[in-house]
């Protein structure tokens, strides 16, 4: 499993390994010299410049000056603020060197160097000012390489505080953070190298973090994948609520749940579009619910388990019905689009009604309209998403190009595989339909979301380029056979 450390877990990581004999001093000479094989097995020696910090991370980058040096780069050390000024680790490191140490300068860069950016590592507690921000805004058209994270970004939220350089290589030590995979970091950071630097895996079970990078190790043990002595209703009766005019959102995450494994997938819709749906897939079934009683009627069927309530089904008082009526017959449900916005003028009508069965898979507007106030929230993307699902007890799928999955206990994940071809109406459609395929074959909530995630994102890098969202549910099958090759 690959853990996602916060700043503050990773200040701990630091210190349990102190703790258990592991000196400081110690570290800090692995992490420079992690970065230097990093920046030789890519470039040959050529001018470099090594922009130093007042902390840990520009003890780091004096480590990394001398080393360089040591390997025959023509090399020069910036320094922002007092050397004087320098504790601890960083003090020692910077005993070390016995070069010139410049004050830190926008014209540094001049000629194009090499830049190792070693100002200021993750837990950056303001936004970056005067000469601090000038070096970093200097560092644009150079190529970067970030030691821990670009200088100016977050590690926590991935959020840019002032500016931040965009990196061609990012070294970071012993676990990721979120800010790596959380946009724009992910976008900043270039290529992301994670470094042992002798920090032992077993600080982790002091830590217990909780947020892990989305992956089949997290689910795969538990993946529905069919018996031989199962039959159709044993592998779950999916239902699609089906709008009146926007059919195609329905349709496409019913095909969807039809290949990911739903035994039986079941379209409500209005009598009047019956038509357009029953001239769909034939494996689907197409019923008409004329009113809300036709609506419960259906789901009174103890064998129809799994709903899915909001793509293109119209926003409105009888969406809003439609979804009280299947959490009341309690259905495990996925609530996307519409089914969310309806309860936007009364967020708590729905949010006071779910629990751990249910999945809620809004993009960033959506989510902003029944949690008004976590949307502006501080933090940063996982922060919000874990802040919702323990509000309203179910799982909250936070769709974008780094998807979130968040569970009402605290665990959360980031999904780090999207391409960008996924920016494609109906994609998430496809997505909220591979969740409710899962769910219905019995994953739990947070599983069946992690899962559908990823599988969504390995299915768009299977096709490519000139993706739309009808060729989802058919890429599916051939990453399911290596996904099950993998777990024999």
């Amino acid at each position: 499993m690959d853990e996602l450390l916060s700043v503050a877990e990773m200040y701990r990581a630091d210190a349990l390994a102190m703790a258990g004999g592991v000196p400081g001093p110690v570290l800090m000479e692995a992490a420079g010299a992690a970065v230097v094989r990093a920046v030789c097995e890519r470039w040959a020696p050529h001018p470099t410049v090594v922009l130093c910090g007042p902390g840990n991370n520009g003890g780091d980058g004096f480590v990394i000056a001398r080393l360089l040096l040591e390997a025959g780069w023509p090399v020069r050390l910036a320094l922002l603020g007092s050397r004087s000024a320098l504790r601890g680790d960083a003090a020692l490191a910077a005993g070390r060197w016995t070069g010139p140490v410049e004050a830190a300068d926008p014209w540094l860069l001049e000629g194009n160097p090499l830049v190792i950016d070693a100002l200021f590592g993750a837990g950056l507690a303001r936004p970056l000012d005067g000469m601090a921000k000038e070096v970093v805004e200097a560092m644009a058209g150079r190529t970067v390489v970030a030691v821990d994270v670009p200088s100016g970004l977050h590690g926590d939220s991935g959020q840019v505080m002032g500016a931040a350089p965009q990196a061609a290589l990012t070294v970071t030590f012993f676990r990721r953070k979120p800010g790596h995979l959380l946009l724009p970091g992910r976008a900043l950071c270039g290529e992301v190298v994670v470094a042992d630097i002798g920090i032992p895996d077993s600080v982790l079970d002091a830590i217990a973090p909780q947020a892990l990078v989305n992956g089949p190790d997290l689910w795969r043990r538990r993946y529905p994948w069919p018996r031989l002595d199962a039959h159709k209703y044993a592998r779950g009766h999916a239902v699609v609520l089906g709008g009146a005019r926007m059919t195609g959102a329905a349709r496409l995450s019913a095909r969807g749940a039809l290949r990911a494994g739903a035994g039986l997938v079941t379209v409500a819709c209005p009598p009047d579009s019956m038509p357009i749906y029953a001239a769909g897939s034939p494996s689907l079934i197409v019923t008409d619910v004329a009113d809300g009683a036709a609506f419960e009627a259906l789901l009174a069927d103890f064998r129809k388990n799994a709903v899915l309530l909001g793509p293109g089904a119209g926003i409105g008082a009888d969406t809003r019905g439609h979804v009280l009526a299947a959490l009341g017959a309690g259905k495990a449900c996925v609530l996307d689009a519409d089914a969310l916005t309806s309860f936007a003028d009364s967020p708590a009508d729905l949010l006071g009604r779910l629990n751990e069965r249910c999945l809620l898979t809004p993009h960033e507007g959506e989510f902003a309209r029944i949690f008004p106030d976590l949307a502006a929230a501080e933090g940063g993307k996982l922060t919000r998403a874990r802040a919702a699902a323990a509000r309203c007890g179910a799982v909250v799928l936070l769709k974008g190009a780094d998807t979130v999955v968040a569970a009402p206990d605290g665990r959360s994940v980031v999904n780090a595989n999207a391409p960008a071809d996924l920016a494609t109406a109906g994609s998430g459609d496809v997505l909220a339909g591979f969740a409710l395929g899962l769910i219905a074959q019995g994953m739990d909530a947070f599983d069946a979301a992690c899962a559908a995630a990823w599988l969504h994102g390995e299915a768009a890098n299977a096709f490519g380029p000139g993706l739309i969202a009808e060729d989802l549910p058919d890429a599916l099958p051939g990453v399911l056979k290596r996904l099950k090759a993998g777990a024999r």
